[in-house]
C-alpha cells in the first residue's frame, strides 16, 4: 500500500489513545496511529458494503485485501455481507416461478 505524507489536525483524546496503544504494544505512536486510523477504515468500509453502497470487491481494492479477507473482517465485525436468508429465499421463488414458464 502506497503511503503519503498528509498534514492533519489530531485531537487530543486520540493521541492519549495512540498513546495507550503504543505503550501497550510496544509500537511507537505514529504506528498506533495508522493503526487506529486503518480500523477505522476498515468499518466505515464494511459499512458501505453491507448498505450495497459498494461492492465486496471495491472494499476489498480500498483495504489492499481479498475478497475472502473482507468476509472474515465482517464476520468478526458482526457484519452480514451477501443476501440474507429472506432474500435468498424470494430469490429461489422466483427462480422457480421462471422455470416454470
Amino acid at each position: 500500500m502506497e503511503t503519503i505524507s498528509y498534514p492533519l489536525r489530531i485531537p487530543q483524546e486520540i493521541l492519549t489513545l495512540a498513546k495507550l496503544r503504543a505503550k501497550e504494544e510496544y509500537l511507537d505512536q505514529t504506528t498506533a496511529l495508522r493503526q487506529l486510523l486503518y480500523l477505522g477504515a476498515e468499518e466505515y468500509v464494511l459499512n458501505l458494503v453491507e448498505s450495497g453502497r459498494i461492492a465486496i470487491g471495491k472494499a476489498a481494492e480500498l483495504l489492499n485485501l481479498t475478497i475472502q479477507d473482507i468476509h472474515r473482517l465482517a464476520e468478526k465485525h458482526g457484519i452480514q455481507l451477501g443476501a440474507t436468508a429472506e432474500q435468498q429465499k424470494k430469490s429461489s421463488e422466483t427462480i422457480k416461478k421462471l422455470l416454470k414458464r
